[in-house]
């Protein structure tokens, strides 16, 4: 192998390194020879430099091939997924598989932890007392087949090398890198051995890529990659403008997510991505012959309440309690300070600064400054009032739930500088953009 050194410096300098080249560096990664200084070091000479289409499609092969690729061809119906890239408020995928799977598919999902100021699928599970969040394959299988979907986290076994790599990235300031983005996600999914994936690729001030330009190029090259991999894949552009659900963080999103299956409450954006997201799967998965009927399919699903069942029997599955649905405030824990945000004169939610409010959740301690950093899974932010949203002086626009008087008062004050208001109704948009793919 050539000295790690050597291909970081190679990089650095804008060269195209071969695919021998990234295979050596992945494995050393895999194997722990190399050090974070090191990994460090490649991650921000790709995010300078970029990489090449076919480099993009070897490091992800490579990160693949560093843990086991799981077969599902004993299952009897197509297996299915979807990623997104991120965001504020973002709970997706806690109604999207159960929805999936109440439609005909398998969903076995490997997501990952919070990563800069967004939230992460597995912090959210991983509110639920009990819930097994990192099961062994056996387990993982198991669950997949009697229940249809498992939301997890990369086991030792599943794409270590990303697993470093991405805890790396996190601290580093190197996330918003299309190649290091593309080859995170997809080393998951081809390893979790997918027949199709949808990914919901997000643009604006919350999302990693606030450009739509910027936003288009990941998708494309996440699409090609994937295809390139042999993984048919379509992806979503959808807007990040504003957080997606009402609430923001790990317990309440969970809430969020609960309520929208059992229909308790839906918030529209929400609604709309979730539901254009499980169309397209099914449209892949061949579960349905239009987009139209997908969306009609998924609808029923989640108005019969099949999709919450599916959501509590993955809970009991995977460890969580057996009568979590309904007693869902009884387990979730629950931040002791709660202080409301209150809109300063009367008039209209003109503006949202998404990522301001993600970094205020992890300022709270809902997510991470450290790798190794500990997640309070009670902290967060509720009642977030939509752009467009009606409000009278004095009225609420964002609660805050915090574990200390201090922490509550600085989230507050962020709140308040986040938002911005008018005395016009302003516009409002589709959150879902356009579609890319075949």
């Amino acid at each position: 192998m050539e000295l790690p050194q050597e291909i970081i410096r190679r990089k650095r300098d804008g060269a195209t390194l071969s695919a021998a080249n990234i295979t050596a560096f992945v494995n050393a990664m895999s194997a722990g020879s190399i050090t974070d200084g090191q990994v460090a070091a490649f991650a921000m000479a790709v995010f300078f430099n970029g990489m090449k289409r076919e480099e993009a499609v070897a490091l992800t092969l490579a990160m693949r091939d560093s843990g086991d690729v799981l077969d599902w061809s004993d299952l009897p119906g197509p297996v299915v997924d979807k990623h997104s890239t991120g965001g504020v408020g973002d709970n997706v995928s806690l109604m999207l598989a159960p929805l999936a799977v109440a439609c005909g598919a398998y969903v076995p999902m490997i997501s990952g932890r919070g990563l800069g100021h967004t939230g992460g699928t597995l912090d959210k599970m991983d509110s639920i007392p009990g819930y097994i969040s990192q099961p062994d394959n056996t387990l993982f299988r198991k669950v997949v087949r009697e229940v249809g979907c498992a939301i997890i986290g990369q086991t030792a076994n599943l794409a270590p090398a990303d697993k470093r790599l991405y805890s790396i990235r996190d601290v580093t300031a190197t996330v918003e890198s299309i190649p290091l983005i593309t080859a995170s996600i997809l080393s998951k999914k081809l390893s979790a051995g997918l027949n199709a994936l949808v990914l919901d690729v997000k643009s604006g001030n919350g999302a990693f890529m606030a450009r739509n330009r910027d936003a288009v190029a990941l998708a494309t090259s996440i699409v090609e990659v994937a295809n390139g991999a042999g993984l048919p894949t379509t992806a979503l552009l959808t807007d990040m403008n504003e957080p997606l659900a009402l609430a923001a963080g790990n317990a309440v999103e969970v809430k969020n997510a609960v309520d929208f299956l059992t229909g308790d409450r839906r918030d529209t954006r929400l609604e709309s991505v979730t539901l254009a997201l499980v169309g397209e799967m099914l449209l892949s998965a061949r579960l349905a012959p239009n987009l139209k009927a997908a969306i009609d399919k998924t609808r029923e699903a989640l108005n019969s309440g099949k999709a919450a069942e599916v959501f509590g029997r993955m809970v009991a599955g995977l460890g969580g309690p057996s009568d979590f649905i309904e007693k869902l405030d009884h387990y979730l824990p629950r931040a002791p300070i709660t202080v409301e945000v209150s809109a300063p004169v009367a008039s209209y939610v003109a503006s949202i600064d998404t990522r301001a409010i993600g970094i205020t959740v992890v300022a709270l301690g809902g997510g991470r400054i450290r790798p190794q950093d500990p997640v309070d899974h009670a902290v967060g932010i509720t009642a977030l009032q939509p752009i467009g949203a009606k409000m009278e002086k004095g009225e609420p626009v964002a609660r805050v739930h915090a574990r200390t008087q201090d922490d509550a008062k600085t989230a507050a004050l962020a709140i308040e500088k986040a938002y911005g208001f008018t005395d016009r109704k302003p516009r409002t948009v589709n959150p879902v953009l356009r579609r890319i793919g075949a």
